[in-house]
């Protein structure tokens, strides 16, 4: 994916960029690793079947991490300096789970040098599984 390079100034409200990732064991697994996060949900198949669950079900914060490469990468990208993301969770997700991540432009404050982005998180049944507000600042 290469990085795109917006500035404050080409920021308009319903500026949309978006990308896909599916959900692997490697990417789960390398969470667990990182986060430490060994939740049954999360590692134990047979847990997550006893909850009701088809799997094991995806770390949220996974799934929300993808809001980072959406602002660090293409919206805005090189220019980002992330100042917050509000993240909230719709529905679970599963190892295999083909996720497109869109982020929209919803607000350019000037004054501040910041973005505002609405960002959704959708599977490849097109059901929302997670949303969220970014704001970034970049470069006049």
């Amino acid at each position: 994916m290469e990085v795109k390079s917006y500035t404050l100034a080409q920021m308009k409200p319903g500026l949309t960029e978006s990308f896909t990732v599916t959900v692997t064991e490697e990417k789960m697994a390398q969470f667990c690793a990182l986060s430490g996060d060994v939740s049954p949900i999360h590692v134990d198949a047979a847990y997550a079947a006893q909850r009701g669950y088809p799997g094991r079900v995806c770390y949220g914060m996974l799934v929300a991490s993808f809001f980072s490469t959406l602002a660090g990468v293409l919206l805005p990208g090189e220019h980002c300096l992330l100042h917050s993301v509000e993240s909230k969770f719709v529905k679970p997700v599963f190892i295999g789970d083909k996720l497109t991540v869109t982020g929209t432009v919803e607000e350019v404050n000037e004054i501040f040098s910041e973005v505002t982005i609405k960002a959704v998180v959708t599977n490849q049944q097109n059901k929302k599984v997670c949303r969220g507000v970014i704001k970034a600042g970049l470069a006049k």
